[in-house]
């Protein structure tokens, strides 16, 4: 679904039918509890862009609400696994390099 920042996100939830106006974001929503989501954190996420470079089927994203130092500026800093290999990702860009080898991309399986 398309984000108040205009970008496709698989974890946002937005609805609007009949004058609801219900948004939430359920990456955020299954790990935050203590931390309130607003529309302004999805202009600079990055997980539809993480989505967007990966589609791997194996790829866990959790998202936590990180604030600076006196508070004024939140942002969303994002945590990735691999469910096959169980291992942490350092860069969910790209993912582990185990699920998928070179090897199978240049021979198209």
């Amino acid at each position: 679904m398309r984000t108040p920042a205009g970008r496709e996100c698989p974890y946002f939830y937005g609805d609007y039918f009949r004058g609801r106006e219900i948004e939430e974001c359920r990456l955020l929503s299954r790990t935050e509890t203590d931390r309130h989501w607003t529309p302004d954190l999805c202009s600079n996420c990055p997980v539809p862009d993480i989505t967007l470079a990966n589609a791997c089927e194996h790829l866990v994203l959790d998202a936590k609400i990180r604030s600076s130092l006196l508070g004024l500026r939140r942002r969303v800093e994002v945590q990735a696994r691999c469910n096959k290999c169980v291992c942490v990702v350092e860069d969910p860009y790209v993912g582990c390099g185990e699920c998928h080898s070179n090897i199978q991309f240049l021979l198209g399986e």
